[in-house]
């Protein structure tokens, strides 16, 4: 996970403007993970927004304790903001 330095640089976003971010309102398709905001839009199991019973442009720290893996998915993705 990030260091707080890097992090508390980025900008924050608010749920609803997370939510525009779900591959299918716009381009960027981002989801948060314990109030970071990642940019998973270059991810192919993430296209259209969807990945498996997951939807993008949402807080996915709660799903992530059902995933058959770590949080560390997350360090292949950029950070792009702070979820308030």
């Amino acid at each position: 996970m990030l260091h707080t330095q890097i992090t508390s640089q980025l900008p924050s976003f608010s749920r609803a403007q997370l939510a525009l971010r779900n591959g299918q309102d716009r381009d960027e398709i981002w989801c948060a993970y314990k109030g970071i905001i990642y940019d998973v839009s270059a991810s192919r199991l993430w296209r259209k927004g969807m990945h498996y019973e997951h939807w993008a442009g949402q807080d996915l720290t709660l799903e992530l304790l059902d995933a058959p893996h770590t949080d560390a998915v997350f360090d292949r993705f950029s950070p792009v903001g702070l979820l308030i």
